[in-house]
């Protein structure tokens, strides 16, 4: 069974933070990552078992009408501190409902609102699950609860403050609401298994889309970009961001992404959150500097460039449940050189970043 515990926060940092912080801080960090790896199992099958049968919860007549020609309705919703029990809450704003003057709802609704155009506008993509599925969040999760989580079928967010994440932070960074969402898309198309290298490449995916969100509503161009994840919502004696996609190991204090293969942590894909999955969120960082490396090399607006790339090997039905980083490293490839042209400077940008980070690649025909 593919138990995805796609959180954004990963759990070597809470483990950090459990055991260097006070015991209020210890409390509240434990208490973040045992109710993520409970209430996140809900999706362990929900998402495999519908893309068995080819379909998507939109498809079942339990679940809200959608609005094909008007898009995903957009619905956050207040849990006022409960937990699973209480999902999704109390409905505070709906597609139509102007701002509520409440933080966390208006940038929740906004954060869905933008990923949701940035698939539709650059993909044609209708919801996470290209048909449609309603956008529903729910936000005040928990007390002091330091992540933000997709369920399977909706978004969760805490309102940090338990040593992690500032107050506020979870839903104030687009990347961080693009890159969970970006589960969902990845569910519904590859189902990449959460575990090892495929796990990894999981993760991956969604820094990628991630930060093309954040670079596309801000008009970031590619050579010039931070590469930061989560940047400023982390707790300011931990570090600046969350990830650094292109020098992984430098993000905050106690930073374990590798940079390329050489430094591959291979672990196993257990139920010890210190092991995280066969490194899930550790060995991300390898894939994620290739990609930065390929899109810092040709610059410009990399969600036109480089997006529709990655996008179509997530998306387009070749790429592995179980797929390694040599297995889209070759994809990539492949797909810039039927996009752009054999040798073409994009293909040759994405397999120079590849290369940057020493995965092995076919050899080149020329």
């Amino acid at each position: 069974m593919n138990r995805c515990r796609c959180t954004i926060a990963p759990p070597s940092l809470l483990l950090t933070v459990a055991e260097q912080g006070d015991a209020e801080t210890r409390d509240a960090a434990l208490r973040t990552l045992l109710t993520s790896v409970a209430l996140r199992s809900r999706r362990s099958s929900f998402g495999p078992t519908l893309l068995r049968f080819g379909l998507s919860p939109a498809d079942l007549d339990f679940l809200p009408a959608q609005a094909p020609d008007t898009g995903p309705e957009n619905s956050v919703y207040d849990v006022a501190g409960g937990e699973e029990q209480a999902l999704p809450g109390r409905l505070v704003r709906g597609t139509t409902d102007p701002p509520t003057g409440d933080a966390a709802v208006d940038e929740a609704f906004d954060g869905a609102a933008t990923t949701a155009d940035f698939y539709r506008e650059e993909f044609d993509r209708d919801s996470v699950d290209g048909r449609g599925l309603d956008l529903v969040s729910s936000v005040h999760f928990g007390q002091r609860y330091d992540n933000a989580f997709w369920t399977g079928d909706q978004m969760v967010y805490g309102d940090g403050g338990g040593g992690v994440f500032v107050p506020g932070g979870l839903t104030r960074a687009i990347d961080v609401i693009a890159h969970e969402l970006t589960h969902g898309v990845t569910q519904f198309s590859a189902g990449l298994e959460y575990r090892g290298q495929s796990g990894a490449l999981n993760e991956s995916f969604s820094d990628v889309f991630g930060i093309l969100v954040k670079h596309r509503a801000e008009g970031i161009d590619a050579a010039s970009a931070s590469w930061l994840i989560g940047e400023d919502i982390l707790e300011p004696a931990l570090g600046g961001a969350l990830r650094n996609m292109i020098a992984p190991g430098t993000a905050y204090a106690g930073d374990d992404q590798p940079a390329d293969m050489d430094a591959y942590v291979d672990l196993p894909a257990d139920d010890d959150p210190r092991n995280d999955n066969g490194g899930v969120h550790i060995n991300s960082g390898i894939p994620n500097r290739a990609f930065a490396e390929a899109a810092r090399a040709l610059g410009g607006d990399a969600w036109a460039t480089l997006g529709p790339v990655w996008y179509e090997v997530l998306t387009g039905g070749e790429l592995s449940r179980f797929a390694d980083f040599e297995d889209c490293a070759a994809l990539t490839v492949a797909v810039a050189g039927e996009r752009y042209g054999g040798g073409s400077t994009e293909q040759d940008a994405v397999r120079g970043g590849w290369e940057a980070v020493k995965v092995r690649l076919p050899p080149d025909p020329r």
